[in-house]
């Protein structure tokens, strides 16, 4: 199959895929699906008063709304509670809200998204724009800004949005379903098993009700919420589910983690039951494997043994499976969630915690399959990845779960956005030789999934620092920043973080109780500080352990700090020797971030397919850190004294006989620059992973 000139390769790589599929799907699944043109009204479908729960109100749920979880160790805190101040991810968030997020409307806007809805209302004439799944870019275009007025007022970016969803909620139909590209000459295709395989109709309701209970969070504003909740009681829940009801498939998860969270504002089982139903599958679909593998889902989560397929359906599957397992404590689903994880973390995430090694149905490959070149890593990947690990962690309080959310958020996100905040990667790469014509930062995609989505992940990255317990408060990272909270017995609390973090492994914690109070603040070690300092009013505090929360229990009092010294040593990561891919060669790391070279920094002439790193030192003695304040927005570099090889003593030949004798160098300086800042500047060659130089080669 060729693949059109002007189509992308995530549309193409969709119709290949799905062609394959439904040609290789029983008759019986194929047809056996439920169609029908606009219903009208029935009284007894509508919904009368859409009550939600008191659980929490609006401006005190966190991303999640956990506060009745019976299988959640850890409970949220909103993002209104946290105020990230100048620093490194303050400039970067203050860049999402001020550029990219406003421009991303007029995208939006410009490339017909909007366009699809206001048609269907007589307000705009034209045909549908854009692919099967064009409405979620809507909504999590709308869930970004639901995050950021939780931050604080906006207004005009709030009256973008309020004109969004009022076009939007304009053409639900009297039944419940929403969706601009099922209408017209393709309203019989609804809900059939071959849309809901490959059309996103479930999907994109799932973003529609995550992008309106953040705009609710942060706004209380209900007409969008409402719209959603009448899709899914008016519309799914009276026909689909077990038999006798119609079955459905989620096709792309994502419907599962909306359903969920939504259930926790209303308190209606059934929605968490049609949650666990999707999740459980239906064998009256009999879908074939080939399919099940690639969307992770259609057969039971509890039987899945190790990730595969399609990376970011299966990282949305293992969201809503551990939101499921808060809910319900099942075993079987916790047993299932821990052995995909360490499939993933011990045989197929990369060093920047980006997932989804094959561009081929932009999936998982297999076991220490982790190509550079060709690595695929897309951002919606990663950013799964740092979702699945927060609903992780908040079940356990485990912090090798916050050491993933860290290496992701870090690198293999913040490498998404191009630092002015208006240019994204789809793919995450990590090696990249632009000759081939390649142009990783766009800004615009025809599957615009990926911008929208690290708009929405900066927005809410306040609601990721802390977390509560019964016993007291976690830190889960550092930076700049003011928490304005309480304690789950009802104490205020308030703690001020003072550092210059990830460049400064020093941080000032100060902890303010309302009143003396005696709780356990739980300090993250991360994993990579192999040895970290804590103290407490000037009083040494031990018990230290990388990758492991460090709990302080003790009677607090206004005036309190907490001081910490992480290790800020750069490190020289190796792989396991079955990944083939980096056998013989070192990834640098400084703190939480994941270094990489890129050619125009190096001396003129250099290479980057020549060169190598000399390990024959200590770390420290090896590489120096510079802070750059005049390059890519301020950065520390990495110095390192390593070498080039003489072309002039090595073959040119494909293959020749193999020599003792090591292959001639000269010495040369080296520069490296965070990996997320990568793509930056001009078109230039870039490698995460090097070549080790052994001593004896080192002629010069």
């Amino acid at each position: 199959m060729t693949m059109a000139k002007d189509m992308s390769r995530r549309r193409f790589v969709n119709s290949a895929i799905s062609s394959a599929a439904i040609s290789c799907m029983p008759m019986k699944g194929l047809f056996a699906g439920y169609a029908e043109s606009v219903r009208t009204a029935d009284p007894l479908r509508q919904q009368t008063g859409s009550v939600l729960t008191d659980s929490a109100a609006w401006k005190d749920q966190g991303i999640e709304n956990l506060a009745k979880s019976p299988y959640s160790r850890l409970h949220n805190v909103p993002v209104r509670a946290v105020t990230i101040g100048s620093g490194f991810w303050g400039r970067r968030r203050d860049t999402n809200v001020t550029k990219s997020i406003p421009s991303m409307h007029d995208l939006l806007e410009s490339n017909g998204r909007m366009i699809n809805f206001r048609r269907l209302a007589d307000k705009s004439k034209g045909d549908q724009r854009g692919p099967v799944f064009s409405d979620s870019d809507i909504y999590k275009w709308t869930e970004a800004v639901g995050f950021a007025l939780q931050s604080g007022d906006r207004p005009e970016m709030r009256s973008m949005a309020e004109k969004f969803i009022d076009d939007v909620v304009a053409v639900q139909e009297p039944s419940g379903y929403l969706n601009t590209y099922y209408v017209d000459d393709r309203v019989s295709q609804r809900m059939l098993t071959q849309t809901q395989t490959t059309g996103h109709e479930l999907y994109n309701i799932g973003h529609m009700l995550q992008g309106a209970i953040a705009y609710y969070r942060g706004t209380g504003d209900r007409k969008m919420l409402d719209a959603g909740i009448r899709f899914v009681n008016n519309f799914l829940l009276p026909d689909y589910g077990p038999a006798p009801k119609k079955p459905i498939v989620s096709g792309h998860p994502e419907i599962e983690m909306g359903l969920i969270e939504l259930y926790r504002m209303t308190g209606d089982k059934r929605q968490l039951d049609l949650a666990a139903y999707i999740l459980q599958g239906d064998d009256r679909l009999q879908l074939p494997k080939p399919r099940t593998i690639y969307m992770f889902s259609g057969t039971p989560f509890t039987s899945r043994t190790k990730l595969e397929g399609h990376a970011v359906r299966a990282m949305y599957a293992c969201c809503g499976a551990t939101d499921y397992y808060m809910e319900t404590g099942d075993p079987a689903y916790w047993k299932t969630l821990s052995t995909l994880w360490n499939d993933m973390t011990g045989n197929k995430m990369y060093v920047t915690g980006g997932v989804g090694s094959r561009a081929a149905g932009e999936a998982f490959g297999d076991a220490y399959e982790l190509p550079n070149y060709r690595a695929y890593g897309e951002s919606c990947a990663a950013i799964g990845n740092m979702m699945w690990n927060w609903r992780m962690l908040a079940a356990t309080g485990d912090a090798k779960f916050t050491d993933v959310i860290e290496r992701a958020l870090y690198n293999g996100i913040n490498s998404g956005m191009s630092l002015d905040g208006t240019l994204y990667c789809y793919r995450n790469p990590l090696a990249f030789d632009p000759s081939n014509g390649d142009k990783i930062r766009n800004s615009w995609y025809d599957t615009t999934c990926c911008p929208p989505n690290l708009e929405r992940t900066f927005a809410s990255l306040p609601g990721y620092f802390y977390s509560t317990s019964g016993d007291g408060i976690y830190l889960h990272l550092y930076d700049n920043s003011e928490l304005d909270w309480r304690l789950e017995n009802g104490t205020a609390l308030k703690v001020t973080q003072k550092t210059n973090y990830p460049w400064d492994g020093s941080a000032e914690i100060a902890v303010v109780p309302a009143q003396v109070s005696h709780f356990t603040f739980y300090l993250r070690i991360p994993g990579w500080s192999e040895r970290t300092q804590v103290s407490v009013n000037g009083k040494a505090f031990t018990g230290t352990k990388p990758g492991e929360y460090l709990p302080i229990q003790r009677r607090w009092s206004p005036g309190d700090v907490i001081r910490l010294q992480m290790e800020m040593t750069p490190q020289m990561i190796q792989a396991n020797p079955r990944l083939v891919d980096d056998t013989g060669r070192v990834a640098i790391q400084r703190g939480p971030l994941v270094y990489c070279l890129e050619e125009l920094d190096q001396p003129n002439g250099v290479a980057l397919t020549d060169v190598a790193v000399d390990l024959d030192q200590k770390a420290g003695a090896v590489f120096h850190s510079e802070l750059r304040s005049d390059l890519l927005g301020g950065v520390h570099v990495l110095r390192h004294m390593g070498a080039v090889y003489d072309k002039t003593s090595s073959s040119d030949a494909l293959y020749f006989r193999y020599k003792r004798e090591p292959v001639k160098t000269r010495r040369v300086p080296l520069t490296f620059i965070p990996y997320y800042a990568w793509a930056n500047r001009q078109a230039t060659p870039m490698q995460v992973w090097t070549p080790v130089l052994k001593s004896s080669a080192l002629n010069t």
